[in-house]
């Protein structure tokens, strides 16, 4: 019972890192149907600003709450940047915008590695986050539980923006009927431009919580990239709540195929089990309702 909780525990924190690395990404691309391939890169970037943070502040405590949002500003001024100048240049054009993106990010690393240098660096757990916490028998990190809980508070935040809010109204409009959005006086540029900000910033909080796993290093992002569209497509091109679900449901999947094989041969397994899951219902988890015509 020790184990199936240690791997439910595993899948769980699994889910919640894909689901914080692919929430902005949900967001971009359901709403502007955007390729970026450089959203690995702003989670790098926001690994990179937890390092900075405590390098001046000293205290790791201190840091890293103080890096969470302004992790969240810097990378979403890199999406603001990479929108304004060349990404609404190539809106309807997916396989350019995709081409320009991956180059974007293949600049950002190089220029991760002048700045900082090629090894990676580490960052430092505050105390408070080291160890773990025994529940019932099972022990649980508490760096992954802090990163559940960063992981479902970006959730909850982003709901409650969306339906609440007045941008939220407008981001539905657009992702609706962009045509029809502007006819009724929405600034579809503004819109759009604010919603990269998002989803970018909450790539850099992802990068800031990915730094109390492991060395932070310049293709950090490109580890993650993949994994974070595969969530996207599965849950339901730009459903939050579909997102949701995938991250959890191919978390526990990745854990339950790790313990039963390889790391290798569960990162095959689970591409099958995403294959075959198009197949059968290409639109996603959740997809989106409309009218018929007929």
């Amino acid at each position: 019972m020790d184990v199936v909780a240690g791997q439910l525990f595993a899948g769980i924190s699994q889910g919640s890192i894909l689901l914080l690395i692919a929430l902005g990404l949900a967001l971009t691309f359901g709403q502007m149907g955007v390729i970026n391939m450089a959203h690995g890169e702003f989670i790098m970037a926001g690994a990179y600003t937890a390092y900075v943070m405590q390098q001046v502040l000293g205290s790791a405590g201190i840091s890293l709450m103080v890096s969470i949002p302004i992790g969240f500003v810097v990378g979403g001024l890199l999406g603001v940047i990479l929108e304004a100048t060349l990404i609404r240049r190539m809106y309807h054009r997916p396989l350019d915008t995709l081409l320009v993106t991956w180059g974007v990010s293949l600049i950002l690393q190089q220029l991760a590695r002048n700045i900082f240098g090629a090894p990676n660096v580490d960052v430092g757990s505050p105390g408070w986050l080291q160890g773990s916490i025994r529940v019932a028998g099972v022990d649980l990190a508490s760096a992954r539980l802090f990163i559940i809980v960063v992981s479902l508070t970006c959730v909850i935040a982003l709901s409650l923006v969306i339906r609440f809010t007045t941008f939220g109204r407008r981001v539905r409009a657009v992702v609706q009927n962009r045509d029809l959005a502007e006819t009724v006086g929405i600034s579809t540029r503004a819109t759009d431009r604010l919603t990269f900000f998002i989803g970018s910033g909450l790539a850099g909080v992802a990068g800031v919580a990915l730094t109390l796993l492991g060395s932070t290093g310049p293709t950090l992002g490109t580890n993650y990239i993949v994994d974070a569209f595969l969530v996207v497509v599965v849950g339901g091109i730009g459903q939050i709540r579909g997102a949701v679900i995938a991250a959890f449901v191919l978390g526990l999947l990745q854990s339950i195929f790790q313990y039963t094989t390889t790391a290798s041969m569960a990162k095959v397994l689970l591409f099958i089990a995403i294959v075959v899951f198009l197949q059968l219902r290409p639109q996603g988890i959740v997809s989106v309702r409309s009218r018929s015509l007929a």
